[in-house]
């Protein structure tokens, strides 16, 4: 048999044994869908993924910056899946958990010798403590960006074991934290790599029911709007310094940070100390984006002067401030203030980004929050001098915004305010399916 014609036989057989293992895999996922529920009493945003073997619905707290899925197992952790990361293996490499550990009590999810270990981090409480590295069985919806599809699973999904004490300050019903930042563990990074799409996702807040989605668009919310059509791009800066609560030297965050250029209210420009919105060699300054935040924290300075022409601007439009209302300082009467499509008719706040014609505005719906029939109060809070980071932009001002971020380039997309185009983040169609 000549060379060209054993190739062909072989070609032949290999096809004849390999297509049909594929056949049982041919199903695909081109995106996949979780809900994001806000928890009324801690204002926290909350998914809910399937792990383990056989498999039990896990409540999470959403960290867009957190490194990593930490399930808490000390409490009714039960798989037959569940596998410890071994020292030395391929997973501790990717995990970049280096250290190596023994267990001293009886062998379970979470204690096990010979094992690689991370630090889970509550994010609300900064708290972290030791955890093991494991691997186990996640399972969540497909989507065609119009509606959810079949179940798929990731057989070998890598995430952290924490003690139930870390969950301390989180809302009632959860499990651990799931981790969307730039770590080649987080959600997103592992789902890209499963089921080979875009390392992309976007996250939809909502003071009700909201939406992530891991993969590319169509982002589709009922009547029809598809937001990953509606959106502007900035870049995502890499902050050299970790802004994790324990971490090792030379490790750069894993959270979102842009470059805020300058601040306007109404489109004058707010005067604030312009060295404060870059982020420094040490890692300070700088503005990020995160779910843990229930609403945007400002460095002192800033929250000074942003606050002064808020209130100034509105006293134009004839808004009467009223008595502050814990946790915020500046506070109005509602008597005057119209409703649009927008919210509250009250000055625009514009993040100006890499150019004056990209900007990220903050209309009334974002700013402002209703503490009684009567009071509305700008949802700002004051950081303190010397934050390690000068603006954090918190989960009030992200409701009804999609983000879309873009691993692979580096970029992130927003929305700006749904409400103008007659959509909200809740409504994207959980009901019918694909």
């Amino acid at each position: 048999m000549d060379n060209s014609n054993f190739q062909r036989l072989f070609t032949l057989l290999f096809l004849f044994f390999i297509v049909p293992s594929f056949g049982q895999q041919s199903f695909r996922p081109k995106a996949l869908v979780v809900p994001v529920k806000k928890d009324a009493s801690t204002l926290q945003y909350l998914t809910q993924i399937n792990q383990r073997t056989p498999l039990v619905p896990v409540n999470l707290v959403v960290d867009l910056g957190g490194q990593f899925l930490w399930v808490d197992c000390d409490r009714n952790y039960a798989s037959s899946t569940y596998r410890p990361a071994r020292c030395r293996s391929a997973q501790c490499s990717l995990a970049g958990a280096n250290g190596c550990g023994d267990c001293f009590s009886a062998p379970r999810p979470g204690c096990n010798n010979n094992t690689c270990g991370l630090t889970p981090d509550n994010t609300v409480t900064h708290t972290a403590t030791g955890g093991e590295l494991a691997e186990d069985v996640v399972s969540v919806q497909s989507t065609n960006g119009f509606n959810p599809g079949r179940n798929v699973s990731v057989s070998r999904f890598l995430f952290s074991c924490a003690p139930t004490f870390l969950l301390q300050g989180l809302a009632n019903g959860v499990s651990g934290m799931a981790g969307l930042g730039r770590t080649r563990i987080a959600l997103p990074s592992q789902f890209a790599s499963a089921f080979s799409f875009h390392r992309k996702f976007a996250i939809c807040l909502s003071s009700s029911n909201g939406v992530a989605f891991f993969g590319d668009g169509p982002y589709v919310l009922l009547p029809d709007v598809d937001a990953s059509q509606l959106l502007t791009f900035t870049p995502l800066l890499t902050n050299p310094v970790s802004t994790a609560s324990a971490f090792s030297q030379g490790e750069p965050s894993a959270e979102y940070f842009i470059g805020v250029k300058s601040i306007r209210i109404d489109e004058k420009v707010v005067t604030v100390n312009t060295t404060l919105l870059s982020i420094d060699n040490k890692g300070v300054g700088g503005t990020k984006i995160s779910t843990v935040n229930p609403y945007t924290v400002l460095e002192a300075s800033i929250f000074k002067a942003v606050t002064k022409a808020f209130v100034n601007a509105s006293a134009a439009r004839n808004i009467t401030r009223v008595a502050s209302v814990a946790p915020f300082e500046v506070c109005f009467s509602s008597e005057n203030v119209l409703s649009t499509r927008l919210g509250a008719s009250v000055p625009t706040i514009e993040l100006v980004l890499q150019n004056q014609n990209t900007i990220w505005r903050i209309f009334g719906a974002n700013s402002m929050v209703s503490v009684s029939d009567e009071v509305l109060c700008l949802g700002f809070v004051n950081g303190g001098e010397n934050p390690r980071t000068s603006i954090v932009i918190g989960g009030y001002q992200l409701e009804d915004n999609l983000l879309q971020l873009d691993l692979a380039t580096s970029r992130l997309g927003f929305s700006s305010l749904l409400f103008g185009s007659r959509t909200t983040c809740a409504n994207f169609n959980f009901t019918s399916a694909a």
